[in-house]
């Protein structure tokens, strides 16, 4: 596993890079779909629902990106002895969750 740095910066496996570059344009092509529905004058129920899907896909992403950082990141940290980064995973989760 990769550890993040002191930079904050994160080495991703080609696979990892590959598996969220690949869900993040799925959500960029869902969300261009959303701006041709409104342009075409969908009807407003029907653009809801792919905003939904829209939004279980953001968090889909999130919930992966977040777990793998909870695997490195924080688990790196806490053996290095860095109580900073449970305060940043608090702080994130937190911002998370509003």
């Amino acid at each position: 596993m990769e550890c993040c740095c002191h930079e904050k910066t994160k080495h991703r496996t080609a696979q990892e890079q590959k598996n969220l570059t690949n869900r993040l344009s799925r959500i960029e092509g869902q969300v261009r779909g959303l701006r041709d529905m409104l342009q075409k004058d969908a009807y407003c129920t029907d653009i809801l629902v792919q905003v939904s899907a829209v939004n279980a896909a953001l968090n889909s992403f999130s919930k992966e990106l977040l777990a793998s950082h909870i695997r490195t990141c924080v688990a790196d940290g806490i053996r290095r002895g860095d109580d900073e980064v449970i305060d940043e995973l608090v702080t994130t989760l937190q911002k998370l969750m509003k």
